[in-house]
């Protein structure tokens, strides 16, 4: 039967309009939309007029000529998969222009060279470059405070014969970082620390500039450790300072180059795993360079882990799943930084939200805040979405993964893949669906299916993207202490992991406050004498952490090693 449409007591026949060529959605010439202005009446009295009885199909203009013009092969893809990935399609890191590339070729069988004829590089597509450079200067006006420090220090060069390797996420954020480095005098090359969050467009303007990087998005575990042995091993190069996100640089130079290891000046360190490995290195004795802990910096704990984890938890699930928050249960394991980002941000939604926490303070942070707090256990077989962000192993095991229900969403916060135990997904009676890019339907034998997001790593930074605002004190305070450290006098930094100096997270943060025409208090002598300061800071003591308690604070000056 052709369309027709109901009117008064009986159905109204409509006439042939293709010959009026009427285009409905879409104007072809202007490309403009919506330009559908035909209504349900418009319709009927168009048919009353012409008297006609005949019905004809309404059709799309030029349906069957645009339709045509589809092409009808996509590379080595095949069309199901360009549809599939249609959704995550963007200029961000949760798709990068890479995405909808034709050439599947890996990088690493591919001779590229940038303009200047340099080659010392490994990425997706050199070609993309002009993108990448839009979003580092899309970037640059959201990070002041290393635009800030790069104007004030690149007189001085403070940098001026550092040599810097770096292994972090590979995005116009840290692009903007390395150019401030480079500006400031140092060498740099970089590997990423995550095989699904690097920006193509941003490694080839990187490239494009000369920096020598090595990385892609959707890198193989061998790719990843390839990457980052190039970035190291170059005839003639000495890397003297490591910049870390998660340790894994900092391991494999231990491993493989140990006399390398031993030259090195500084390591800079900003995640909880990477840490973690440092301070296992130091109490074995093994640490044979002095190391910096900016992930236990305010400016780091406070800032990215709280405010962009608050933000970017949303946007990564409405990515990649365009779930509805409302009325959803949810349980977020562990209630540190990140985890009480994730919970305020799924709470403010209209989120259901349980906590699970081994600390007892943190624990009772999270009641006080008004969450309840449960054993995973206990509500693994109700909830809806599973967020992990301990920094620690095997937190949902197989046994948790069994009794989800049908549908869950399954993804992680945290830096490491470890925190979910996907291995035990990999088994014969499990099958593997993938969904679209960075999602994965995995189906028990009875139908059940979970939804896993980035295979467990990382969710913000390997589906959506995070505020740059926030990273911008966050690659601040790196680079502060990569010159403070590189300057720092023979003596001053022994053989351990130190924190961030107190007035240099002072510094960082009222390089950002301007931003928001801030202005600061300042203090009478009267009243820095009465709390025995300086009238410019530091305003806590060294080993103060905000947010910590006084046992917290009493544990920190007797375990960490205090620089001023």
């Amino acid at each position: 039967m052709g369309s027709s449409v109901f009117h008064g007591a009986g159905w109204v026949c409509l006439a042939d309009l293709r010959s009026q060529s009427i285009k409905l959605f879409t104007d072809t010439k202007t490309n403009t939309h919506p330009r559908a202005h035909i209504t349900v009446a418009m319709l009927k009295q168009k048919a009353e007029r012409s008297g006609e009885t005949v019905v004809k199909k309404i059709q799309f203009a030029d349906q069957k000529q645009e339709f045509n013009k589809r092409p009808t092969k996509i590379g080595r893809r095949s069309l199901s998969r360009s549809i599939s990935q249609s959704s995550t399609d963007s200029y961000s890191s949760a798709a990068s222009y890479t995405d909808s590339s034709d050439d599947e070729t890996s990088p690493r069988d591919k001779q590229q060279k940038n303009s200047k004829g340099n080659g010392d590089f490994c990425i997706k597509n050199i070609k993309q470059a002009d993108f990448g450079r839009r979003e580092i200067e899309i970037a640059e006006q959201e990070m002041p405070a290393l635009m800030a420090l790069r104007k004030r220090a690149q007189g001085e060069k403070p940098l001026a014969g550092a040599k810097v390797v770096g292994c972090t996420h590979i995005t116009a954020q840290t692009a903007v970082l390395m150019e401030t480095l480079a500006a400031l005098g140092a060498q740099c090359r970089w590997a990423a620390c995550n095989i699904y969050s690097t920006q193509n467009e941003v490694a080839a303007a990187l490239a494009e500039g000369g920096f020598s990087v090595f990385a892609w998005k959707g890198e193989s575990e061998d790719d990843f450790w390839w990457c980052i042995d190039r970035c190291v091993n170059l005839e003639g190069w000495q890397p003297n300072m490591i910049l870390d996100d998660g340790g894994d640089l900092t391991h494999w130079i231990y491993k493989k180059y140990p006399n390398m290891f031993k030259k090195i000046k500084g390591i800079v360190e900003e995640s909880v795993t990477g840490v973690h490995r440092l301070y296992q290195l130091s109490k074995a004795g093994k640490l044979c360079v002095p190391a910096m802990n900016v992930n236990d910096s305010v400016t780091k704990q406070k800032f990215d882990n709280l405010y962009c984890c608050r933000e970017s938890i949303l946007d990564g699930l409405k990515r990649t799943t365009d779930v509805m928050f409302g009325g959803k249960q949810v349980v977020v394991c562990g209630y540190g930084e990140v985890g009480k980002g994730c919970c305020a941000a799924l709470k403010a939604m209209g989120s259901i939200v349980y906590v699970t926490e081994i600390d007892p303070i943190c624990a009772l942070q999270a009641c006080m805040d008004g969450f309840r707090l449960v054993k995973l256990n206990e509500v693994i077989r109700q909830v809806d979405i599973v967020i992990t962000c301990t920094g620690n192993k095997n937190v949902v095991v197989r046994e948790y993964l069994d009794r989800m229900k049908n549908g869950c969403i399954v993804c992680n916060m945290g830096h490491s893949n470890t925190e979910i135990d996907v291995a035990s997904l990999r088994t014969p009676e499990l099958t593997w669906e993938r969904v679209r890019s960075q999602v994965d339907h995995v189906i028990w034998p009875d139908g059940k299916r979970i939804v896993l997001l980035a295979e467990g790593r990382l969710l913000n930074l390997s589906c959506s993207t995070v505020p740059t605002f926030v990273l911008s004190i966050t690659a601040t305070t790196q680079a502060l202490a990569l010159i403070e450290l590189y300057n720092a006098p023979e003596g001053r930094y022994k053989q351990d992991v130190y924190l961030l100096p107190k007035k240099m997270d002072e510094y960082v943060a009222s390089l950002h406050l301007p931003t928001f025409d801030a202005h600061l208090t300042e203090l009478s002598d009267e009243q820095a004498k009465y709390l025995g300061l300086n009238k410019n800071g530091p305003f806590k003591p060294n080993y103060y952490r905000l947010g910590h308690t006084v046992g917290e604070m009493t544990a920190l000056k007797a375990t960490h090693k205090v620089s001023f």
